[in-house]
């Protein structure tokens, strides 16, 4: 399938205050220089938010992260877990269509979808309250044929059941998520047959659906104020399944034994001792040299060696491009490759501000601007300092050219 950017874009988007703290500190999880790797979450929040990802909220995410534009863009279009056109409010429902559940009856939920919803993949329904879609393999093959709703799996599902289901989310009733014939997980159908131990802890739902439930956020999308569940999931007796050991007050630590005490304390007193006799061990002076007639042989002081440094004044260090002074007239830095607007923020804040600059940089230079942009290697790989000579020239790039049109995302 086909996933580009929809044609009727939003002007702007912009995190909701909480949203915007919990991306910075999604961001901190993360080592200097690999910020990029929070791409996917802050992704995931954007959609969240909005319900899909719109290309300001795609642009948004990569300044944030530094990242060019079309990188955000690709794994954005990449995994069907992002929407790239606008979803039902209520619901978007994604069937899985790969062989066990096409097996098993996926076929009959698509035409569900067709016949309540709209007649083809993507479109928003009249009322605009929700949409669908057939997906690849979800990994619930035991529990085929299933359904995922935002962020919940609907299992075991039939025809019938899943027509109910729909006419209830639009009544404003948000159904649990799970297996929907009574099956507790991906056990047999028939029940257990070994490990039946474990079905004395089990709570009301498997421990997904039991979350999700406890929460009461199924169907809905993360805005940001939800408060975290402190015990999620609590079994018939009221206790928390699988905490007895963590709960449990932590053993006092084994008191050690008199002998083991004297011989700690012994070491450390040997220690001690070994250190105060070496700091007073005086020190050995050389003997004079003898003449061969037996005189003491009297010698000058070897003059003390000069150091290169103290020949001469040291030669002050060659500063790197980006403590130069910032000229009164800046470039256009974003018409490199791989220079967005964060990281155009960034050269402004370390005085480079024009193609010159960069394309006098040396090695030196470039390690030391890698360090205060914290992407090593991007300078090189996407060939800065050659670029901007062709810039500084008043050549086009053929990056800078589609950059002049609008044509990079």
């Amino acid at each position: 399938m086909l996933r580009r950017l929809y044609h009727d874009q939003p002007e702007s988007f912009a995190f909701t205050t909480a949203n915007q703290t919990w991306a910075e500190g999604q961001i901190t999880k993360y080592p200097e220089g690999r910020q990029a790797s929070a791409v996917i979450p802050l992704l995931w929040r954007a959609q969240e938010q909005e319900g899909w990802l719109s290309k300001p909220a795609i642009e948004y995410v990569a300044d944030m992260l530094g990242m060019a534009y079309i990188r955000v863009l690709e794994v954005a279009s990449f995994y069907f877990m992002f929407q790239m056109q606008p979803v039902g409010s209520v619901a978007h429902i994604q069937i899985c269509g790969t062989t066990s559940c096409m097996i098993c009856g996926a076929e009959d939920l698509i035409a569900v979808c067709r016949e309540k919803i709209a007649a083809k993949p993507h479109e928003l329904s009249a009322d605009g309250r929700f949409s669908w879609e057939e997906v690849e393999c979800l990994g619930a093959c035991t529990n085929a044929p299933m359904a995922q709703i935002g962020k919940d799996y609907f299992e075991d599902l039939t025809a019938d059941g899943f027509a109910k289901m729909l006419d209830d989310l639009a009544a404003g009733t948000l159904p649990t998520p799970g297996p929907q014939n009574g099956r507790y997980a991906s056990e047999p159908l028939t029940g257990l047959t070994s490990l039946k131990e474990y079905e004395s802890g089990q709570t009301q739902y498997n421990a997904s659906a039991q979350l999700a439930s406890d929460l009461g956020d199924t169907v809905k999308r993360i805005d940001g104020t939800e408060v975290p569940l402190l015990t999620p999931w609590v079994g018939k007796d009221g206790k928390v399944a699988g905490r007895e050991a963590e709960n449990a007050p932590p053993a006092p630590a084994p008191t050690p034994k008199p002998a083991v005490k004297q011989a700690e304390e012994a070491k450390k007193k040997a220690k001690a001792k070994d250190k105060s006799v070496e700091a007073e061990k005086p020190e050995v002076k050389a003997k004079p040299a003898k003449k061969a007639d037996g005189k003491a042989e009297t010698k000058a002081p070897k003059a003390a060696k000069v150091k290169a440094k103290d020949k001469a004044p040291a030669k002050a260090k060659k500063a790197p491009a980006a403590k130069a002074t910032a000229p009164s007239t800046p470039d256009d830095l974003k018409l490199l490759k791989g220079v967005g607007p964060a990281l155009e923020k960034k050269l402004h804040s370390n005085g480079v501000t024009t193609f010159a600059q960069i394309a006098a940089w040396g090695s030196a230079e470039i390690t030391d601007m890698d360090d205060k942009l914290l992407f090593k290697g991007r300078i090189e790989r996407d060939n800065w300092v050659e670029q901007a000579k062709q810039l500084a020239e008043g050549d086009d790039t053929e990056f800078s050219q589609r950059a002049k049109k609008g044509d990079v995302y």
